[in-house]
């Protein structure tokens, strides 16, 4: 069954939005953040425990599942959904961004981009109509089109003609698609320009895809105050209709902002990433369980409900970390993945009850101890 959404409600005092998924009988609600499974797992965590955490869509691979263990194997197995055991809906990002951050410009043309593999060394060709095969193979529930990933400090000149060329692949895409369960997103480029952000929108839409997403707003080069203006640059020109995604945002901040600039959907490797270097967040600011401080800490993380809340201490979990033990970091992707699905469903709240910007206010004041800098 195709994944569908429905726009329950915009609030009164931005341009969030509250919706709805349906997918196999079950419903979900939007906005959302979407876990990051690259190689068709979320790191370190069973589909059970990733169940318990709330999330709805995840997001898998395509660049990396295409090079091991390949689209055919996945395809054998009877799709990602049987392949890792997620009857949640699951999306696909089309492996540009990856490709673009192993290609050479020079290598960029309109048939497609080359480059190496980051395993072997291995040439490799990526295509628009090739992407979009090894997702109609990995049969995810939304799939990306493929296009150029310009880096933040690209010129004027260049961002404009990466958008044309992104456009004309974004029609090869559609024309290439061939999974009818399978949603198909379009995406908007144009870096912090208005009128490349409209041009890119405008043309976009024409093309009449399943849903949009928003790219080049997670460069680590770029200012908040940019990543917030290229939100609101894209969303005005998108249907109300349709799903809208943010691509590659995790920051608990980020997601607030997105939301009130119209964003429906996020994604980013950044709660199990921090994770990993014993990072936890909370409503008061992100903690390093590493610090010395918390070695006799008998107390949870924070009050949540989540499984490491409920179950261990930060003295604990302070111990597994610097021992390198595995359970420590699943423990920190439990939690930092709970917080962010309840951030997700505060925010929600504040939507319906229509007092988003005065939720914001609360959560800079203590999240940041009230200051808080976009640039």
């Amino acid at each position: 069954m195709k994944l569908q959404f429905t726009l329950q409600k915009e609030e009164k005092q931005t341009d969030a939005r509250l919706g709805l998924l349906k997918y196999n009988d079950k419903t979900y609600e939007t906005p959302m953040f979407m876990p990051v499974g690259t190689n068709a797992t979320v790191k370190t965590l069973s589909p059970e425990e990733i169940k318990d955490t709330n999330s709805g869509i995840i997001l898998a691979n395509t660049y990396h599942l295409w090079l091991r263990p390949g689209e055919d194997i996945v395809a054998k197995a009877g799709g990602l959904h049987k392949f890792m055991n997620y009857d949640g809906p699951i999306l696909t990002d089309s492996g540009g961004f990856q490709v673009f951050s192993l290609a050479n410009p020079k290598d960029i043309t309109e048939e497609g981009v080359k480059f190496k593999s980051h395993i072997n060394g291995d040439s490799l060709f990526l295509t628009p109509e090739k992407s979009i095969a090894i997702q109609n193979k990995l049969d995810s529930d939304i799939a990306m089109s493929f296009d150029e990933c310009p880096p933040a400090s690209a010129s004027y000149e260049y961002l404009k003609n990466s958008i044309e060329r992104t456009i004309r692949w974004a029609k090869r895409g559609k024309m290439a698609h061939k999974n009818p369960n399978q949603m198909l997103f379009g995406i908007i480029q144009g870096g912090a320009h208005e009128d490349l952000r409209e041009f890119s929108a405008k043309e976009t839409v024409k093309l009449d895809f399943d849903g949009y997403s928003i790219g080049g707003v997670a460069n680590d080069h770029e200012s908040k105050e940019d990543m917030y203006k290229a939100f609101s640059y894209s969303t005005k020109y998108l249907p109300k209709d349709k799903l809208r995604y943010a691509m590659g945002i995790g920051e608990p901040i980020d997601l607030i902002e997105g939301v009130i600039r119209g964003i429906d959907i996020f994604d980013c490797v950044s709660p199990t990433r921090l994770a990993r270097h014993g990072h936890a967040l909370t409503k008061y600011g992100k903690i390093n369980l590493k610090n010395s401080k918390y070695k006799e800490d008998f107390t949870p993380i924070s009050d949540c409900n989540c499984y490491a809340c409920q179950n261990y201490t930060k003295a604990y979990i302070r111990h597994l970390i610097t021992c390198n033990e595995t359970f420590g970091a699943r423990l920190l992707s439990v939690h930092n993945i709970y917080y962010l699905n309840q951030l997700m469903q505060e925010i929600r709240d504040a939507i319906k009850n229509d007092n988003l910007l005065e939720f914001r206010d609360k959560f800079i004041n203590d999240y940041y101890g009230g200051k808080y800098e976009t640039n």
